[in-house]
Formats: structure tokens, C-alpha cells, sequence
């Protein structure tokens, strides 16, 4: 799909907010709200825009302790990466996970949780026990200095 400046501006605004209204939306990009929904309707279609949530505030929800945690594998092949994998979805303190490559380490994780007994827990519990998993290293985030699910739109042309 060829996206043109009404569909970029369509994404930076509901990137922003995505509880706006069709109504204010349409108001904010210059068309009529008509027109409005049937380009986000497409946009939805195409796979552009793939869902809408809500983003909640991990400290005001006693989530304080963030860790970046580094997991090597003992066997790189696809069995061993499907458990791994199959396993950290279950796990509702993982926020992301990504498979990396140019470290030492085939994963990387994200997860939140509430103090650093409840991280051990984790650690000592879930994480450590995944078979296959032989070297773990953990990072604290001590400040947050950019946290954005907005994607970067500048190279699509206006």
C-alpha cells in the first residue's frame, strides 16, 4: 500500500493518541470523518496499523524495577529456541523479548516487575530453569530516558 501525507499524518496522530475519535482525528489530518475512517479501515486492512491499546504506568502500578536481562543458549537450533520462546510468553514480567545477534548472547528480555526480590524470584524460578538457558546476565534501568511506541514516519514522503 502506498501511503501518502493524509495517511502519514493519520499514523502520527493515532500513534500519539490512539482513543481519539474518528471525529477529531478527521478534524486534526483536514478531512471529513467519512473519508477519515475508510483510510484508517485501510490502513487496518493493509497490516499498517496492527492493534490499538492502552499503555499503563508501571510505577503507579508498584512495577519499579526494570531489567534488560542477556540469555545465552546452549544449542542454537530451532527446538531449543521454540521452548525458549514458547516458555517466556507464559511469563506476564516479560514486556519484550528479542532473539539478537553481534553479542554474546541469543536473547534479550525486558521485564518488569516490582522490587529486586520479586526480580530474583523470577530469575531463580522461571528464567533459569528453561532448559537449555546456560548464562544469564542482568541490567537495571536506573532512568528512563526515552520510552516511545511511536515508529518514525520522516521517510515517508509528505
Amino acid at each position: 500500500m502506498a501511503l501518502d501525507k493524509l495517511d502519514k499524518r493519520i499514523l502520527q496522530s493515532l500513534q500519539r493518541d490512539g482513543s481519539i475519535t474518528n471525529l477529531e482525528l478527521a478534524e486534526q489530518i483536514g478531512l471529513s470523518p467519512s473519508p477519515c475512517a475508510r483510510r484508517v479501515k485501510q490502513l487496518e486492512e493493509a497490516g499498517i496499523i496492527n492493534k490499538q491499546v492502552t499503555l499503563l504506568n508501571a510505577s503507579q502500578l508498584d512495577l519499579k524495577l526494570t531489567a534488560l536481562i542477556q540469555i545465552s543458549m546452549d544449542r542454537h537450533t530451532p527446538d531449543r529456541f521454540e521452548v525458549f520462546e514458547k516458555q517466556v510468553r507464559s511469563y506476564p514480567e516479560v514486556i519484550e523479548c528479542l532473539l539478537i545477534t553481534g553479542q554474546s548472547a541469543d536473547y534479550q528480555l525486558k521485564v518488569v516487575v516490582p522490587d529486586m526480590e520479586c526480580y530474583q524470584e523470577f530469575l531463580l524460578n522461571k528464567i533459569t530453569r528453561i532448559e537449555g538457558v546456560t548464562d544469564v546476565h542482568s541490567s537495571f534501568m536506573l532512568r528512563e530516558v526515552i520510552n516511545t511506541t511511536e515508529l518514525p514516519l520522516n521517510h515517508i514522503s509528505n
